[in-house]
């Protein structure tokens, strides 16, 4: 006889410290980012202290795009741009950068900042698109980053077969991801901060605290670094490994389709 209730089961993730219904999930992660797309960069300076700017200089510096040469990066949970546009200044004129974010509000904020920045456009593009199921060939692109995105994926072993999939021969695949303390005796302060400066400052700036509570518990519930290191593996990755940041508060994972 079947278990209902383990089949139920089975058919849940985690949004956060909740198990929901996993066609329920990406709905409620939408739902997140549509209300802290304009506010989005101001929240990460002040979840971080600002640390966040240098995490995501040393990632794209590990990525060192070419001075010379074509060189074609998709930005998977591209947000507001802060990625891609590092990318760009860093890189020679052969570089582009292709956005994609499956929140429509998040991508209107990017092409915002691209425009009120004046960014190259000619050499940015931007799409609404599931990490899931990328609209893109086989074999298109030289890299594919995502930073601080993969952990609000509902099925992640898909995202990083999809990952693989776009990516040319000889491509490299790079995440900056929230992940777990290597130094123990710091987890109680920072889980103190985290649940209750987080939140706080979030209804404060924003008028609601509840998705920067979301934010917090989804990097409770995301795989600690060897855990993802071997889902990266698993997807067909070569040469995979990762780098801890700020004690583990972060860490850079990288792997290449050989």
């Amino acid at each position: 006889m079947v278990d209902r209730r383990q089949d139920a089961d089975e058919r849940t993730l985690s949004f956060g410290f909740r198990e929901v219904a996993e066609e329920e999930k990406q709905l409620l992660v939408n739902e997140v980012f549509a209300k802290v797309a304009k506010r989005y960069d101001e929240m990460n300076d002040l979840m971080s202290g600002g640390l966040h700017r240098l995490w995501k200089d040393d990632f794209v510096a590990a990525l060192n795009p070419p001075k010379r040469g074509a060189f074609h990066v998709l930005d998977v949970a591209g947000g507001t741009g802060d990625i891609a546009f590092r990318i760009l200044e860093r890189g020679g004129a052969g570089v582009r950068v292709s956005m994609a974010d499956i929140s429509p509000q998040m991508i209107m904020e990017g092409r915002r900042r691209a425009r009120a920045e004046h960014r190259p456009l000619s050499r940015l593009d931007f799409t609404v698109a599931n990490a899931e199921a990328l609209p893109f060939p086989d074999d298109t692109f030289d890299a594919y980053t995502i930073a601080f995105g993969i952990r609000n994926v509902p099925h992640i072993d898909a995202a990083l077969r999809e990952a693989f999939r776009v990516l040319k021969p000889g491509g490299r695949f790079m995440c900056l991801e929230f992940s777990q303390l290597a130094v123990p005796g710091l987890q109680k302060i920072y889980d103190a901060y985290s649940f209750t400066v987080i939140p706080a400052v979030g209804r404060a700036v924003t008028g609601d605290g509840g998705p920067y509570r979301y934010l917090v518990e989804s990097i409770r519930r995301f795989p600690n670094q060897e855990t993802f290191r071997g889902m990266i593996a698993e997807a067909g990755f070569e040469r995979v490994n990762y780098r801890n940041m700020t004690a583990g508060t972060v860490a850079m994972h990288w792997g290449w389709k050989i």
